[in-house]
């Protein structure tokens, strides 16, 4: 019984944290979930359906070792302190762990921080409590209810439709996407046209006539505005004001998530494996330390530290006049807005001062992030507004324009956010003014934009469907199980996405919609902050749930299997195209009473050269990505393989193979061998 165990998710964290807390700590890693739902009992779902849904836990495949190594440091330790992940599933990974290592209430503690810094790492041990079981049932809640519609859904899609799976976020969220392509279908274009006045140094656009807005629907209406002009425009109004321009709060993870994509290109996917790289610690030369805060929020809020800090950086690198004011969320708290919003661990670690430890993509990640919340305490940017209104006859034309007075928060954050200089000369009330030219346009109005990474998150949000965590997660799902196609950035549903969400909505329109989809996150809300009972909530959900599908199973037409022209050889029925779990293959059609399956061609082995340990054939292979490698055709016993292609020739100094490099060298695959 020596050191206190410390156990967070991620190996990455471990070096930086244990030295945080010094030597009487061991910090090891649980490797993120260590259990999940059997796939036992009724249905697969892993629960008692008739006991209060009591769920039914086993170790993931592959976590046997990894629960008996942490069982046998635990045992050996004096506290076991659990610091997973500060949101809802890093507390029901916590409870695994104290539920699969045995602790008893004596033995563990529950840590939480929201950074990776030493200062609150240590503070985050003076502060500890238990594990919050209201969060834990919230979580559980979600990952059964995801199980129970997964399951029953998934498999009634696979039989009905050829489609792979369905889920109680995944479709709501397809069901948008194909929402939005029907609303394109139906579009019809309407033509418009507009009149514009062109000035020196500014244009002023058609607005009113006789009182009324310009609504031009044809050429000739447009002439006969034309024709009703003179020459001369008199100065009819001009007004200018000084207005603020207020910056936005710091990032959430939806937030994040649009700004990477339509500011930095960056798929969700990618935004998120990026901000967790920054959040579990970057190796910056003197330290490792977390760079941000936890990404995984949609909390605006901010430290009192930071907020500090902050002022003080602001005060000193730009002046007393850019210190702002710190924004007050409108949104209603609920229990993950106890985190803080995804901000610079220190606003005095520059993205300048850390570049040089970064790839180029995080490097442009955490400059966003680093001036999004350093921006959200600076002062409004000044700017002067002029709107100049122009009398011609019946007519009014308008030009708008602004100049700005004072930067504020745009002298950090011009690069995410420009203020557009547009000036409008000053004029006094009745001045004559003539037009170089006024010109008619033609005009037609726009189908609706699909669906973007960016703005499907976005919606998602405001919609009230998913969580943080499950963004980029739903749209991935989508995508590789062929719903959805990403064509220039927009999301293009798939037919076999629409036939889904339609069968989909033929049978369960009560279930699969945003309302419901909503109001359950509420309820799950509901049931973190001890308001709603778990149990129940699922007992209510399946009883309106299970009918539907039994119906659906009943009434639901079958999709014919599409024939491939050929017959069967073993009975002379039509040979279909059928989707399996590995993909798709070729069968009989008189399945069950014909099981005849068409053998796969195998693809020609392409063989390089011989293998330099056995003396079998280098052949030519490709990773489950699709992207090729030449690896020993005696694999597993042999486990020689390379990437760049093998000349056949060995290594003169080291005997391996010789390779031709991407710059077209041969060179060595082992050695630093060139020839």
């Amino acid at each position: 019984m020596s050191k206190n165990l410390v156990i967070v998710e991620s190996p990455t964290k471990t070096k930086a944290i244990e030295k945080y807390l010094g030597g009487d700590y061991k910090v090891v890693s649980s490797k993120g979930h260590i259990r999940d739902l059997a796939t036992s009992g009724k249905y697969g779902f892993g629960v008692d359906i008739e006991n209060n849904f009591e769920p039914k836990y086993e170790p993931i495949k592959g976590k046997k070792k990894d629960i008996a190594a942490l069982k046998k440091d635990a045992d050996a330790s004096k506290k076991v302190y659990l610091a997973t992940d500060p949101d809802r599933e890093g507390e029901a990974i916590s409870w695994h762990l104290k539920d699969a290592l045995n602790l008893d209430e004596e033995k563990y503690e529950r840590v939480v921080f929201n950074e990776i810094t030493k200062n609150v790492v240590v503070d985050a041990f003076n502060h500890t409590r238990k594990i919050d079981d209201d969060l834990v049932h919230s979580q559980e809640t979600r990952r059964i209810l995801d199980r129970i519609i997964g399951f029953r859904l998934s498999k009634l899609m696979q039989s009905k439709t050829g489609g792979k799976s369905a889920g109680r976020v995944q479709s709501v969220a397809l069901k948008l996407i194909v929402d939005k392509e029907r609303e394109i279908e139906s579009f019809k274009e309407e033509e418009y046209w507009t009149i514009t006045a062109k000035f020196d140094s500014f244009d002023a656009a058609l607005d009113t006539i006789n009182d009324k807005k310009v609504d031009l629907k044809n050429e000739k209406e447009a002439n006969d505005v034309l024709d009703s002009l003179s020459k001369e425009f008199t100065v009819s109004n001009f007004e200018k004001k000084l207005k603020k321009k207020s910056s936005k709060y710091p990032f959430i993870t939806s937030t994040m998530q649009q700004d990477a994509s339509t500011k930095l290109g960056f798929s969700a996917k990618k935004t998120m494996q990026i901000a967790q790289k920054l959040y579990e610690g970057i190796d910056i030369g003197t330290e490792t330390v977390g760079l941000i805060t936890y990404m995984r929020t949609d909390s605006v809020r901010l430290s009192d530290e930071f907020i500090k800090a902050t002022y003080k950086f602001i005060d000193k690198e730009y002046g007393k006049d850019y210190v702002g004011h710190v924004k007050i969320s409108k949104k209603k708290d609920n229990v993950q807005d106890a985190h803080e919003a995804i901000r610079p661990s220190s606003i005095n670690r520059t993205p300048i001062s850390v570049k040089d430890y970064l790839s180029k993509d995080e490097y442009k990640l955490y400059e966003m992030i680093y001036y999004r919340a350093l921006a959200s305490l600076m002062s409004d940017a000044l700017v002067n507004s002029s709107v100049l209104s122009l009398k011609n006859n019946d007519a009014i034309f308008k030009a708008t324009g602004q100049t700005l007075v004072f930067d504020g928060y745009l002298k950090v954050y011009s690069k995410y956010e420009t203020s557009d200089d547009k000036l409008i000369p000053e004029y006094k009330l009745n001045d004559k003014l003539n037009a170089n030219e006024v010109i008619k346009e033609q005009h037609f109005t726009k189908p609706p934009a699909r669906y973007t990474e960016a703005k499907l998150i976005k919606e998602m949000e405001e919609l009230g469907i998913g969580r943080p965590s499950t963004y980029a997660s739903t749209i991935t799902t989508l995508t590789t199980r062929g719903y959805v196609k990403i064509i220039d950035k927009k999301l293009n549903p798939t037919q076999i996405g629409i036939v889904t969400t339609d069968k989909l909505q033929e049978f369960f329109s009560n279930l699969i919609n945003v309302k419901y989809t909503a109001k359950m996150e509420e309820d799950l809300d509901k049931i973190a902050e001890g308001k709603k009972v778990w149990y129940k909530l699922l007992d209510k959900f399946y009883k309106d749930f299970e009918p539907s599908v039994e119906n659906a199973f009943d009434k639901m037409e079958k999709k014919e299997d599409e024939q491939t022209g050929e017959v069967c050889p073993n009975c002379g029925r039509p040979m279909v195209i059928k989707n399996g779990k590995f993909g798709k293959f070729e069968a009989c059609s008189g399945y069950p009473e014909c099981k005849y399956i068409k053998p796969k061609e195998k693809k020609p082995v392409i063989e390089v050269c011989s293998c330099p340990k056995c003396g079998g054939m280098i052949v030519e292979r490709k990773t489950k990505k699709g992207k090729i490698f030449y690896g020993c055709g005696n694999f597993p016993k042999c486990k020689v393989a390379v990437w760049d292609k093998p000349t056949g020739e060995l290594c003169p100094e080291c005997h391996s193979l010789l390779v031709i490099g991407k710059d077209d060298k041969v060179k060595c695959s082992s050695c630093d061998y060139v020839k």
